[in-house]
């Protein structure tokens, strides 16, 4: 399972993707009125259904906007485009464009990230375990085909979870609400993760991942989802992450998705690049 405070510089690094743009902070999205009373079980059995959306083969471009809201200064507000392609449980590509010109290439395994700079003329090739060193954090491959499919992230079939009693929210976490609030000492170092359905409960509206220990959390929230060949999908998604000292801001707004088409995954690094620094 990663660390919530270091999900959006993971996902960035690993697609390339360091980008922002001005946007407003998200507010959870709660029901003016009180929701129909669904059994727990028809709620646990959606989440599970959620979380078995994935496609043989997938594709979108990718319109990405990033905000550090505790710097004011403009000039690091940068937006990009990029596309993405997935061969569902074996490797995401992409590529980053710069005035329509490719400036970096990735390619992802389930155990090596690769990264082409033609900017630099370099490449970087190690393995995901690299980004644990770097970042501290303990990435699976898995997280992060659930953030491109927009399913619940680190959703474990095997994991018990629990029917919040909320008339507002159709929400399962991890913990139970008083655990939650008087956590002992042995969850102190846990994860607690939130997943909130929307008002007709047949789709993921949030995902909301929080750790007491560092006092970081992160809300992911589906502003927009689409249904493309049975399937439900992302269209627009909001990730918040707030901690102590920073609050960051990513958008990303999806385009011309394609799924179970056939889709090629290659990565060239040229003979006369040299590893990058």
């Amino acid at each position: 399972m990663f660390k919530p405070l270091n999900l959006l510089a993971l996902f960035c690094l690993t697609l390339g993707l360091i980008s922002c743009k001005s946007t407003e902070l998200i507010e959870e999205q709660i029901s003016a009125e009180k929701l129909p009373k669904i059994k727990d079980k028809e709620l646990l059995d959606r989440i599970d259904s959620l979380s078995s959306i994935e496609p043989k083969t997938f594709y979108s471009k990718l319109n990405v906007s990033y905000q550090d809201l505790t710097k004011a200064d403009a000039e690091n507000e940068i937006s990009l485009k990029t596309s993405i392609k997935v061969v569902s449980d074996s490797a995401v590509s992409a590529i980053i464009t710069y005035a329509k010109i490719p400036v970096v290439t990735a390619l992802v395994t389930q155990d090596t990230l690769s990264v082409v700079n033609k900017r630099d003329r370099c490449y970087t090739i190690a393995s995901l375990d690299y980004l644990k060193e770097l970042f501290g954090v303990d990435f699976t491959y898995e997280n992060l085909e659930e953030i491109i499919y927009g399913k619940p992230l680190d959703y474990q079939l095997n994991h018990k979870y629990f029917v919040d009693n909320d008339p507002f929210h159709y929400s399962i976490s991890t913990h139970k609400k008083r655990d939650r609030k008087k956590p002992d000492r042995k969850q102190r170092d846990d994860l607690m993760i939130q997943y909130h359905l929307t008002a007709d409960a047949k789709a993921l509206n949030q995902t909301r991942i929080w750790s007491l220990e560092d006092s970081t959390e992160v809300s992911v929230v589906y502003q927009e989802r689409q249904a493309i060949n049975g399937l439900d999908l992302p269209l627009k998604v909001v990730i918040n992450i707030m901690t102590p000292k920073k609050t960051l801001l990513l958008t990303l707004l999806y385009d011309r998705i394609e799924v179970d088409e056939p889709q090629e995954l290659i990565i060239v690094i040229p003979d006369s690049y040299e590893k990058c620094d």
